[in-house]
């Protein structure tokens, strides 16, 4: 049965709307109970409002901790209207029952997100009345309107207008589902943040703290626009929980999936910090397709883990140019004539700002979407003549984040979900720095320092290749790539045909280990100076034993960089 809105508790850290709210409330006659500096707001605004300890006759103390912590407080919200010996022990306490909680939480994220923040600044913020009004008011939402959220004021003001200060059961049970969740993320903050000062000062003790894997759900604090799973924000302590916990907002419906039969829609993890692609800003241009966000993600992620100048041009998510220079125009034109019939219509991303010069480079060019930290204002001018072209921007530090990643810092730690049928994959982000890689020479003949530089480029751009992945580059810049072909010496020979006769003195990388000798054959015959791969193969002799005898240094590096 709906429930009659007679009294009213308002308390929030929030005071978005909350005057109107309450002005609301008062022009159908409910009476309005109220705490700290919603009383105050309330009471300068003339609204009539009675202190919390007018109705408990216990005055708050230890400087606000305790406040509504009192039976005239919950027995007030908890008594079941249902069952008459509740609300019988309620009437000979003197409890005046309370049918609406309007209430939201301390702003613990943001306090913990100021720079030098002490340990015990972060408990200060942490409520301890507010959830546990909530919590009891969403127990009990037969009997009581339990409302979190500033958004849902208005819609909640119209339903009592139109029925006479009433709510009713679908929207008491759907207040409730998201008091639930409010509560559920400020715990998980609260958790995150401590456990990740737990391991950060690597505390001893003989309490050990479960495994546990989580998402940081916090609200986001913009209005815009995570994203793509591969990007998210997630705590993790020692290895992976049984139990796996996700929370994600809607940034919005798309028109349509991969293909126009497909529905889909556009999420971002919850809390998703700064300099994840989902967090970008669209510019201009018409809105982002399924595939649009999908190709600009994996163009981003390539170039975010380069020190110098990096564009990286895609089509169906497998990169068919990148390049490093000293500036960001080469760095484009490079990119691009690495394979310039592919990248018609491509999606392009960059690691910093982005030029004049390169949008003037650009402006003969079919471009869906570009991507980068900023643009010259001159840029933005040229490219505002194109509005085929969508510009995103990201609040991305490309000095942090690499100084942050090579430190192993767990706030720019990601992981790889993947739905499959009925479950969810999750793994390490494949993530690394350009330059910080470990390899040995397994060939007589030792490679000159620009063929190392090379190869090193070569190595970071393929483990962003579908597998199985063959690059062949020169010069820091890409110019033949095999992609996700079933038979390695499949991949090695369409990197070939790419590169044409660039291929000569030219290194190769091969995301996997050669399992015959044939690539390493194919590709020396074709001009190629030089190769880098994981090894670990049993015909690694085989390769070896081909380079040897063409003169040719090969790199192993140990490591797989599989991308299904």
């Amino acid at each position: 049965m709906p429930v009659k809105i007679k009294r009213a508790l308002l308390s929030v850290s929030d005071k978005t709307g909350i005057v109107e709210l309450a002005r609301s409330l008062q022009n159908l006659g409910v009476e309005i109970v109220s705490t700290g500096g919603t009383y105050s707001k309330l009471s300068e605004q003339g609204i009539s409002v009675l202190k919390v300890e007018d109705l408990t006759g216990f005055p708050e103390m230890l400087e606000g901790r305790l406040k509504t912590l009192h039976p005239f407080v919950h027995g007030a919200i908890l008594a079941d209207r249902k069952k008459p010996h509740h609300l019988k022990q309620a009437e000979d306490a003197g409890i005046k029952l309370i049918d609406m909680v309007v209430v939201n939480l301390y702003p613990f994220r943001q306090t913990v997100s100021k720079p030098g923040v002490t340990i015990e600044e972060a408990i200060e913020n942490i409520d301890i009345g507010g959830p546990t009004m909530i919590r009891s008011a969403a127990k009990n939402s037969r009997s009581v309107a339990v409302v979190v959220d500033p958004a849902d004021y208005g819609a909640i003001a119209e339903e009592l207008l139109k029925t006479g200060g009433e709510i009713s059961d679908d929207t008491l049970f759907t207040l409730s589902v998201k008091a639930f969740q409010h509560t559920c993320e400020y715990d998980s903050v609260i958790f995150n943040y401590f456990i990740n000062n737990l391991n950060a000062e690597k505390k001893k003790s003989s309490i050990n703290v479960r495994p546990y894997l989580k998402i940081d759900c916090t609200k986001a604090e913009d209005d815009f626009v995570e994203s793509s799973a591969e990007n998210a924000i997630i705590s993790v302590s020692e290895t992976f929980n049984d139990v796996l916990k996700l929370s994600y907002e809607k940034i919005q419906d798309l028109r349509y999936g991969e293909n126009p039969h497909q529905k889909a829609a556009y999420y971002r993890a919850s809390g998703a910090g700064p300099g994840v692609f989902a967090k970008s800003l669209q510019l201009q241009g018409k809105e982002l397709s399924y595939n649009n966000i999908l190709d600009a993600n994996a163009a981003f992620a390539i170039v975010k883990e380069f020190e110098k100048p990096c564009v990286a041009v895609i089509k169906h998510n497998n990169p068919c140019g990148v390049a490093t220079a000293p500036t960001v125009t080469q760095a484009y034109n490079n990119a691009h004539f690495g394979d310039p019939v592919s990248a018609f219509g491509g999606v392009i991303a960059c690691n910093c700002t982005w030029t004049s010069d390169a949008a003037r480079f650009m402006s003969d060019k079919f471009v869906e979407v570009l991507i980068a930290p900023d643009y010259e204002p001159e840029a933005l001018k040229i490219l505002s003549e194109r509005d085929n072209i969508r510009v995103l921007k990201i609040e991305f530090n490309l000095k942090d984040y690499l100084e942050k990643l090579s430190a192993g810092s767990s706030k720019y730690r990601g992981f790889d979900i993947r739905g499959i049928d009925g479950g969810l994959l999750v793994q390490d982000l494949d993530a690394s720095v350009y330059g910080s890689l470990e390899y040995k020479v397994v060939t007589d003949k030792k490679p000159t320092i620009a063929q190392v530089d090379d190869l090193i480029f070569a190595w970071q751009v393929v483990k962003n290749v579908k597998s199985n992945a063959i690059v062949l580059a020169s010069a820091k810049s890409t110019i033949g790539i095999g992609a996700g072909q079933m038979s390695r010496v499949d991949a090695t020979r369409i990197a070939i045909e790419k590169a044409g006769e660039k291929a000569k003195g030219a290194v190769l990388a091969s995301d996997a280990f050669f399992p015959f000798g044939d690539s390493a054959q194919i590709a020396i015959e074709a001009g190629v100076a030089a190769i880098i791969q994981p090894g670990g193969s049993v015909k690694d002799e085989e390769s070896i034993k081909i380079c040897n005898q063409f003169e040719i240094p090969m790199l192993f590096t140990g490591i797989r960089h599989f991308k299904h």
